[in-house]
């Protein structure tokens, strides 16, 4: 069975899903005005005033001034550019990006040391991956699934076409089985993974600039020797509860420039779009390996909203893309 018609087989469930949480999403905050329905469509492009900021999030959605800029991921199409999952044996996942022609786009920019940066995370915001495709010469994307399980799934594609602006789309992906919802962890400014702790200091604000510090430790030691990652000492990743926005920043300072010390504090510059719970994915590279430190963070006055995600249905079809893959290429 073909990843359309599976798609399309979850659709009331998924209907249902997706309402949930684009509600919960409106409870954090606006995410576009009422007027404009582009949200998650395949629509034609939106005009420029929509497009991503360097961060890649975009600014903030209803700002003074008018039609809003998305965050980022909230589209399955943007200018002209469009996320196509395709059919891929099993244990691996593959996409296209259809350029303004209809045609798979097959030239891109270099960003990060990478020509594309695929991130996934379950709408419980629980299995982040980050990983990176190869490109196959028709314009396809593969790389091992890193789908980790069943549920419903919110794959992000960040990338700039050759020549174009800086694009992040994202499409949902569902994969059968009997889903366990996971609540969102509670906010915390330390957290610990493969050995290493991490401290967060500072807070994001809505709207507006924040600097968030990260500082990595090791039994009790500073880690000062921290390895580049696709050029840089860190890569940090936001994602907004309920509708799943999309921020993605880059630290102050290149490694290598004579001013950029190599930890222990990764300090970024960041916009959230809204009020909301959002959940903050640091990967780091030391000893060889990189690590992925995860936090829960509130900006400005959040609601009460529910813990956990509603659980998707479990459909007959087979597992779509493939086998869970691992979190980093």
């Amino acid at each position: 069975m073909n990843t359309a018609t599976k798609l399309s087989g979850f659709a009331l469930g998924l209907a249902a899903v997706f309402g949930t949480a684009y509600g919960v999403g409106h409870l954090a905050g606006p995410v576009t005005p009422a007027a404009d329905t582009r949200h998650d469509t395949a629509s034609p492009s939106h005009d420029s005033d929509s497009h991503d900021s360097d961060s890649h999030g975009g600014g903030p959605a209803g700002a003074p001034g008018g039609a809003a800029h998305l965050p980022g991921g909230l589209l399955v199409s943007d200018r002209g550019y469009t996320m196509q999952p395709v059919d891929a044996p099993t244990g691996q996942f593959a996409f296209r990006i259809a350029g303004p022609d209809g045609a798979p786009v097959t030239r891109y920019e270099m960003a990060h040391d990478k020509q594309m940066h695929l991130i996934v995370a379950r709408r419980d915001l629980s299995g982040f991956r980050h990983v990176h495709p190869e490109l196959d010469a028709d314009g396809t994307w593969r790389v091992a699934s890193p789908l980790g399980g069943p549920g419903v799934w919110r794959a992000f594609a960040d990338f700039t076409p050759s020549g174009g602006e800086p694009l992040t789309l994202g499409v949902d992906v569902a994969l059968p089985g009997q889903l366990q919802p996971r609540p969102l962890p509670a906010p915390a400014t330390s957290t610990t993974v493969d050995g290493y702790t991490v401290t967060l200091a500072g807070a994001p604000q809505p709207g507006r600039t924040s600097q968030l510090t990260l500082t990595v430790s090791r039994d009790g030691q500073p880690v000062t020797d921290l390895e580049p990652y696709l050029g840089a000492y860190g890569h940090l990743v936001a994602l907004r509860q309920g509708d799943l926005a999309y921020l993605h920043v880059h630290p102050e300072g290149v490694p290598g420039d004579g001013r950029t010390p190599a930890g222990p504090a990764v300090t970024f510059s960041a916009e959230v779009p809204s009020a909301g719970s959002y959940r903050l994915y640091l990967d780091f590279r030391h000893g060889g390996a990189v690590h992925t430190a995860e936090f829960t963070v509130l900006a400005g006055d959040v609601p009460p909203a529910p813990t956990t995600t509603p659980a998707a249905p479990t459909p007959t079809a087979g597992a779509g893309h493939g086998a869970p893959g691992h979190g980093h290429n």
